[in-house]
């Protein structure tokens, strides 16, 4: 058993399978963290209190993808993202850099029950869009998934996954208290990635565009190097 939270602005006490926004970063699915605290924060906007729901997941013969385990690198995970989110992004380099992130790292996701992995909010997507625009190297993308610990999530993406999870109670967040903290955990995130981004890489780090010249494929054992 494996208990969840989702943050919301109302309370959900039955998640319904098919409902929700398919532009989400693994596509559509019930977004959840194993964080309670994280899930108060996500729960609240600008102007609004909301709740954190919480659950009790079965997981017992659900097949659960793991984004961030040792079988995968951070170029599945954005390619997944790539494959579900809408990007900006200018013609030449980025979108030669989606082409090829798409044709070489995506993943065989949508089967999965359960999919974990990082919760690409705004600070997330925008080092995304900076790598596939050539102006951070993988390395320094690798630091900054790290960054500001903005949080992992689980989605539920399937029928069987949706029968197997049980509502337990909703918990109030207050807007006050963690819309705050919300956006400190944000702003912390963007200060550390500037300090990063400012670090010159360009004779030693790996960009995008030596990716695609040097061919690298999903089994290079580059990809799987503790890069950060």
């Amino acid at each position: 058993m494996i208990k969840l939270y989702h943050g919301s602005t109302k309370i959900v006490d039955h998640p319904e399978f098919g409902i929700g926004n398919p532009k989400n970063d693994y596509g559509l699915g019930f977004y959840c963290t194993q964080d309670l605290e994280m899930a108060k924060e996500w729960a609240c906007t600008d102007d609004r209190s909301g709740f954190a729901n919480s659950y009790l997941l079965d997981a017992g013969g659900l097949s659960t993808l793991d984004l961030n385990g040792e079988d995968y690198h951070i170029l599945n995970w954005l390619a997944v993202l790539l494959d579900n989110r809408v990007f900006e992004l200018n013609g030449g380099l980025p979108l030669a850099a989606k082409e090829y992130v798409l044709d070489n790292y995506l993943p065989e996701y949508n089967n999965y029950d359960i999919i974990k992995g990082y919760r690409a909010d705004d600070s997330y997507f925008s080092f995304s869009r900076d790598f596939l625009n050539g102006t951070i190297s993988l390395e320094q993308l690798g630091v900054a998934m790290r960054l500001g610990k903005l949080g992992e999530q689980v989605v539920l993406k399937s029928h069987e996954a949706f029968e197997a999870i049980t509502f337990v109670d909703a918990e109030r967040a207050e807007r006050d208290l963690y819309y705050p903290k919300r956006m400190s955990r944000d702003r912390k995130a963007r200060e550390e990635y500037r300090k990063q981004k400012e670090i010159n890489e360009v004779a030693t780090g790996t960009y995008i565009i030596d990716i695609i010249r040097q061919g690298w494929k999903n089994d290079d054992a580059r990809l799987r190097q503790d890069i950060s």
